[in-house]
């Protein structure tokens, strides 16, 4: 690394006050982002950044509504298979550059090239070509996007969707191609990062921050009140609320694992939790024993769990006992019957044994698993409480490996020395099949149980092809029911979002996908200071 990178890094931006008077606002956030390019993000830490720094045709406002972004307007085809959409006039680039539809074209071409490797390039395949041109055999020239003028982008697809759903994410987002041609993968760095969101990267510490400054060419520029966003990494929970308490941290990424009870009689209307379209699962290493081949081990495993305990004293912040994958109140779906799931807990426990005795094991010849998880409170306090209860009901002896998050990211995807690992998915898009698309193709990169059925993909390809209605209902219905029968994973919970808000902190409202972009953020003046 250059001096001159260096420098970049380790601007002290811990010097700057954190007051509401200064307009700054500090945000706990997780993991270290694993990368700031819109094409290639796929997780939470990395996303919630990267709405910061670019925007989309489309946007979503404080309370997840959809609104116009870089598009003022659009329209569509009756069969629903052309969309053209037209810029607001005098769009820049953070370096005052002009943004036009060819570019916004070029990005997208970008966006499903193979080089790419974009990990949720899946999401944009009714594009017209988009999976020919994302398997090579197309070039990406043939991507059905076009601009008849520098003020209209066309896009056409292959099957009617909801598009403007698809295009609020981020490998939907324009990318400054001149400084990808030049810097490589270096182009998300400070100092080359160019963007066209409400903010623009300042600095980036490793392991410890990214600061983010209000960007003065933002089209909506009089309408952003914080001046500068700090995203903080907080891997540990514990650690992330001494600093909110200290004042350090104005927004959490979390709480730590007390009851719903405690928290809210210690910070009142600190404490936001709301709906939230997340689930949380334990994946299971089909490709290798000894996974494979054995789902009678499988299904002990899942039977062997209670998740009322998990739900109530571990996690304890509202979530519900998961016995499927894809959460309620998400458009086009019912939850499946599950007979396990009203069982009372000895006759789970009885068959759970039965499944374990079935597979080969027992109390004398227990089998051996790791589980795997990254850096958390929470994941390593929910690891031994599964851990003691597989311990407990099966004799099963289990090893807990915690693992930095992008370690943890790469072990997961390459599936070769995991087993058990923490999973989950949050919804990028309101649709159970972007719940269940994770499941499809074991060459999917997203994938990492390496569940790979015929029957089961050709499920999500005649549902994705319909629209909102009963017919889909049912294809997606028998898909998730397919994959459930299989035991790919160990369904544990579906999420709430849970955050403490510094009281005098506007515009973070409950929306469902838990999006929340700072340019909504403002500070109020009169409203009094959280006691410390």
């Amino acid at each position: 690394m250059s001096i001159a990178h260096l420098a970049l890094y380790l601007l002290p931006t811990l010097l700057l006050p954190l007051n509401a008077a200064a307009q700054i606002v500090a945000r706990g956030n997780g993991p270290e982002p694993s990368t700031l390019d819109p094409h290639r993000c796929q997780e939470v830490a990395c996303g919630n950044i990267v709405r910061d720094l670019y925007e989309g045709l489309v946007a979503e406002d404080a309370s997840g509504q959809l609104i116009p972004g870089a598009a003022e307007s659009w329209t569509r085809s009756e069969d629903g298979l052309t969309w053209e959409f037209r810029l607001r006039p005098g769009l820049r680039w953070s370096n005052g550059e002009p943004l036009d539809a060819p570019q916004f074209a070029a990005s997208l071409r970008r966006a499903l090239a193979p080089q790419t490797a974009a990990p949720m390039a899946a999401l944009l395949r009714p594009i017209a070509n988009a999976a020919a041109v994302s398997a090579g055999a197309m070039p990406p020239e043939r991507l059905g996007v076009s601009a008849p003028d520098v003020s209209t982008l066309r896009i056409t697809l292959d099957e009617p969707v909801a598009l403007t759903d698809r295009l609020l994410l981020p490998i939907a987002f324009p990318v400054y191609l001149p400084a990808l041609a030049q810097f490589g993968t270096q182009h998300t760095r400070p100092g080359h990062l160019v963007g066209n969101g409400a903010y623009v990267l300042q600095t980036w510490t490793p392991q410890a921050s990214l600061e983010l400054a209000r960007n003065a060419q933002f089209h909506a520029v009089a309408t952003v009140a914080i001046e500068r966003v700090r995203f903080v990494v907080t891997e540990d929970a514990a650690s992330e609320l001494k600093r909110f308490q200290a004042g350090d941290l104005h927004i959490t990424e979390t709480v730590p694992p007390k009851t719903l009870t405690a928290l809210r009689a210690q910070f009142g209307q600190q404490l936001r939790i709301s709906p939230y379209l997340g689930s949380f699962w334990l994946g299971l290493n089909l490709t290798r024993p000894p996974l494979r081949e054995n789902p009678a081990l499988r299904e002990a495993l899942v039977l062997a769990l209670d998740r009322e305990i998990l739900t109530r004293h571990v996690t304890g912040l509202g979530e519900q006992p998961a016995w499927s994958i894809v959460p309620p109140g998400t458009r086009d779906h019912r939850l499946p019957a599950t007979s396990a799931s009203n069982w009372p807990r000895e006759q789970r426990e009885a068959a759970a044994r039965e499944r374990y005795a079935a597979a080969g094991y027992d109390r004398e010849r227990p089998v051996t698993l790791e589980l795997r998880y990254n850096t958390s409170t929470v994941h390593r306090k929910l690891a031994l409480a599964v851990a003691a209860m597989w311990r407990q009901t099966l004799g099963a002896r289990v090893v807990l490996r915690n693992e930095e998050w992008k370690v943890f990211v790469q072990n997961r995807r390459a599936r070769v020395i995991t087993q058990v690992f923490r999973g989950g998915w949050i919804a990028d898009i309101n649709d159970p099949l972007d719940f269940l698309a994770t499941f499809s193709g074991r060459d999917n990169p997203l994938n990492t149980t390496g569940f790979a059925d015929a029957t089961f993909d050709a499920l999500l390809q005649r549902a994705a092809a319909l629209p909102s209605g009963d017919a889909r209902r049912d294809l997606i219905a028998a898909a998730e029911a397919h994959l459930l029968a299989a035991h790919a994973v160990v369904p544990i919970y579906f999420y709430t979002s849970k955050h403490l808000v510094d009281p005098r902190l506007r515009g973070f409202e409950p929306n469902p996908l838990d999006h929340h972009a700072s340019r909504w953020l403002r500070w109020d003046h009169a409203a009094a200071a959280p006691p410390r």
